[in-house]
């Protein structure tokens, strides 16, 4: 297949995020003269790490190879170059034991000489991502043991040694370390090839530390032979990106599930993974990509340039296949996000309202229990998401008033991350002493200060969150389910967050020692209140933390041509966090940006009532004939590429087809009839799409138009406030409500 020339995202080089230390320009192109042309193969020439590059040299097909010589800083290297079997008449080689900062790699051949500047960087980082944290904790010994590594650590970057040793799956299903001079385990497994070969399942198993967290590498190995005599390993690379939600400012534990991908590694992939591209360790996407590429170089560089590297993980897994899809041409060939969202920094955007619209409508509860917002289903009115009168309630003991079973998105899957990615005062990391846990800004902002900066004034990481002008529950409005007094009194007093020098340390159940007295469920202490007038101040994040987070590449902006297979369980009955809009919403950005998101497929697979199948083996299989077809015609473009499995489907439960075709998904982000899988499973919408945003929920601050101006477009559909109540309005919104017809103001011009 033909490599995809590493870059990295063009934004990232914007004099504001340079003086901060995030810049990035593309790639330096590989040196090239008439037919002699020298190119990385392990990643960006301009951004080589850990002392070593994997190197191609094309030869004119004129000249012998042999002919060809290359130097490394006028040092000979050419014995290290052998003839390239993925490329017609090309050498390629590893060289090693480069400087630190510039060096140059010079071809000759006979009269034609060309060459390539590379930048090496230290392995501990970093490139690109700017200065590195200072309080960076290193993982615990519970959290390196599933790694099987042991301290101490080498020096302050919690480095460890690089550790190799093979290990082989058993008959029940664990690892097991292997010892190829041991007599063979009785309980060892074998293994089914995708080339048909049954091999015993043995694994070799890489770990070490790369940008200052662990990485792992691994592969099928059953004679044990090593990187350099890896027969059954079939030249393809999975990067496998790992889930969950953290705050940063830890190197992360292990998950093995991933690190170790059973089907992958049993079907002859590698799977490269790392605890810096896993979202419970941070969610400073600019440090991850960095991590992916250094990880990636690791492995290229030392076990040989694979056919194609596919991305694969879930939730946040699969933010990172969109955004380093987006971001770094050439890390990945594929994608197959799975529960996935476009981007997290947008969905802070509406789960940041979750508690405000919560408190707002259990204190109407409390103060009335026969009130329409005791009936769960009706919370869907303001927050958009899902909600359900059957769920159970996880928080019932805390909220007696509210009846059980019932519960919203808003709080099943939400609750506690408002305060964890807001409150500078709530985070923390396993193994800290409440002295550490206090001198550290415990907010997603500072995690990524880089991107964000800091506001002169306060000292704090710059916030994107913002409120102002948003009118809750507007749809709700227009439709008649939601009367004009509840409006006024919802967008009167729903306020906002405190800034963050305000911030004090959470109650129950967040604080465990805070329970059973200090409840607060909603973080009410950390949210604003109404003032003389009966109105609560909204909230106004940075537009330039806004604009600054756009240049990033932190936000999806659809630009991806890669394959992309998105797949999830539909889980909006069971108000999980992963609900099904969000691979609709990452559609509408990929069809804003090129007017066409044909190489992005969307899967579904009921799971009512169990996620009884996984269908990510078949996903894998599609995505691996896709990427096939692509490299034996790679003119003709990857929709053209496609194969007949490659097409919007929904799923059984069993995971058998339910339909397939390009009609899937029709009526989710146009007008016309539903589609045979939208209507089995119906999309909801977030508390920003019901107060009039668009349903990409890109609007990180609106635009504003006078209240006047709004009821003259139409807005409030029939309702027709009276004089007091136009007043109000003005009182609610004194600098006018969102215009979501204009742009974003916290878009970059």
């Amino acid at each position: 297949m033909p490599r995809r020339r590493f870059t990295v995202v063009a934004a990232l080089a914007v004099a504001g995020l340079l003086a901060s230390g995030v810049g990035a320009a593309s790639a330096a192109p590989g040196g090239r003269h008439h037919g002699l042309a020298v190119e990385t193969l392990s990643g960006p020439a301009r951004y080589v790490s850990g002392d070593a590059a994997r190197i191609r040299v094309t030869v004119p097909r004129s000249l012998p190879l042999d002919r060809a010589r290359v130097t490394v800083n006028g040092r000979d290297v050419t014995a290290a170059f052998t003839p390239d079997d993925q490329a017609p008449h090309a050498l390629e080689g590893v060289v090693r034991g480069l400087p630190a900062g510039q060096s140059t790699v010079e071809a000759r051949a006979e009269r034609e000489r060309t060459s390539l500047r590379l930048v090496n960087h230290p392995v501990t980082g970093p490139m690109f991502s700017g200065p590195q944290q200072p309080d960076f904790f290193c993982s615990t010994p519970q959290h390196l043991a599933g790694f099987d590594l042991t301290g101490p650590f080498l020096d302050e970057d919690c480095s460890l040694p690089t550790v190799t040793s093979h290990y082989y799956r058993t008959t029940g299903g664990a690892w097991r370390p292997y010892d190829p001079a041991a007599p063979r385990p009785e309980d060892l497994a074998t293994t089914t090839t995708a080339d048909g070969h049954e091999v015993d399942f043995v694994i070799r198993w890489e770990r070490g530390t790369i940008n200052r967290f662990v990485y792992t590498i691994a592969v099928l190995d059953p004679e044990a032979s090593g990187p350099a005599d890896l027969p059954h390993w079939n030249r393809k690379l999975i990067y496998h990106f790992g889930g969950g939600v953290a705050i940063g400012h830890y190197q992360g534990s292990n998950n093995q599930g991933e690190s170790r991908y059973v089907h992958g590694l049993g079907q002859g992939y590698a799977i490269a993974w790392s605890t810096g591209t896993k979202t419970n360790t941070h969610y400073n996407m600019v440090l991850g990509g960095e991590t992916a590429m250094m990880v990636k170089s690791r492995f290229v560089t030392e076990y040989g340039d694979p056919v194609y590297t596919v991305g694969l993980g879930g939730s946040g897994g699969g933010i990172q296949q969109y955004l380093y899809g987006q971001n770094h041409r050439g890390l990945l060939d594929g994608a197959i996000p799975q529960y996935s969202y476009p981007d997290m920094v947008t969905q802070t955007i509406h789960v940041g309202d979750c508690e405000l619209l919560e408190r707002w409508m259990d204190r109407k509860v409390i103060a009335d229990p026969t009130s329409k917002w005791r009936t769960w289903t009706n919370r869907t009115l303001l927050e958009g998401l899902a909600s359900s009168d059957t769920v159970a309630n996880p928080y019932q003991q805390l909220t007696p008033w509210m009846p059980s079973p019932g519960s919203s998105e808003c709080v099943n899957a939400w609750r506690g991350l408002s305060p964890l990615t807001l409150n500078p005062k709530y985070g923390t990391v396993p193994g800290i002493t409440p002295e550490q846990q206090a001198k550290v800004e415990w907010t997603h902002w500072n995690d990524a200060v880089n991107v964000y900066g800091r506001d002169p004034l306060t000292g704090y990481a710059r916030s994107t969150w913002d409120n102002v002008g948003v009118q809750y529950g507007l749809q709700a409005l227009r439709d008649g389910q939601l009367t004009p007094e509840e409006f006024l009194d919802l967008n009167a007093t729903v306020g906002g967050w405190k800034p963050p020098q305000d911030a004090v340390q959470e109650g129950c159940p967040f604080i465990e020692t805070a329970c059973p007295g200090d409840v607060d469920v909603w973080s009410v202490r950390n949210q604003t209140v109404p003032g003389a007038n009966g109105v609560a101040p909204r909230t106004e994040g940075s537009v330039e933390a806004m604009r600054a987070v756009y240049r990033s590449g932190m936000v999806f902006d659809g630009d991806i041509d890669i394959p992309v297979i998105d797949w999830r369980h539909y889980l909006d009955a069971e108000l999980d966090m992963h609900n099904a809009r969000q691979s609709f919403a990452s559609r509408q950005r990929m069809l804003d940006r090129d007017g066409s998101a044909a190489n992005q497929v969307v899967w579904f697979t009921d799971a009512r009532p169990a996620r009884a199948f996984d269908q990510t083996p078949q996903a894998l299989a599609v995505m691996d004939q896709w990427l096939t077809n692509l490299a034996a015609d790679p003119a003709g473009g990857v929709v053209a590429a496609k194969p007949a499995e490659a097409v919007d489907s929904c799923f059984a439960t069993d995971g058998t087809p339910l339909y397939r075709g390009a009609d899937a998904w029709r009526g989710i982000i146009d007008s016309r009839a539903d589609g045979p899988c939208t209507a089995r499973f119906p999309i909801n919408g977030t508390s920003r799409t019901v107060a009039g945003g668009p349903f990409d929920e890109q609007h990180y601050k609106c635009a504003l138009q006078p209240v006047r101006a709004a009821l003259g477009k139409g807005v409030y559909g029939d309702w027709r406030p009276s004089r007091a109540e136009l007043a109000r309005l003005g009182e609610i919104f004194p600098s006018g409500v969102c215009d979501y017809r204009r742009p974003d103001v916290g878009r970059p011009r």
